[in-house]
């Protein structure tokens, strides 16, 4: 049987991501919505939320649609590691991947625009490293090396 208090941390990093990821779905998402429909109602406008194409919707869903599409490589590799690797390096490497992550929205910017490959590359490169890096060594270790 596992000692559960051996991975309290990789627990923690687990809920703070999870905490991450609904705060960009329920906070940074709806709030731009209904941002975005006041605005738009005071312009005269109608805001269509699935299919207008403003700038500021599409950068805020990819933050979302990015953050879920990597929550499960992310912690595959994060609980690989921590049970046959190192629970406490997993949770520095895992709380270093969260931050990453939470910096993403900051360098996507507001509006989605042809820049933010470049500075979304600041955040995506490190994350990739870190996760292929823990499968990398958790798969190593299980064969020996």
């Amino acid at each position: 049987m596992l000692d559960a208090t051996e991975f309290r941390g990789p627990l923690v990093v687990t809920a703070a991501y999870f905490g991450l990821w609904c705060f960009f779905l329920l906070g940074l998402q709806r709030g731009t919505k209904y941002r975005l429909v006041a605005r738009y109602r005071d312009e005269g406008q109608v805001f269509d939320r699935y299919f207008s194409q403003d700038p500021e919707m599409l950068a805020v869903d990819r933050v979302v649609a990015n953050t879920h599409e990597q929550m499960g490589p992310f912690l595959v590799a994060l609980w690989l590691y921590a049970l046959f690797v190192s629970p406490s390096q997993a949770t520095w490497l895992g709380g270093g991947y969260v931050l990453l992550r939470a910096a993403y929205p900051l360098l996507l910017g507001k509006r989605v625009s042809k820049i933010q490959t470049k500075r979304v590359g600041f955040v995506t490169i490190p994350a990739y490293l870190l996760i292929f890096g823990m499968l990398g060594v958790t798969v190593a270790s299980a064969f020996g090396g």
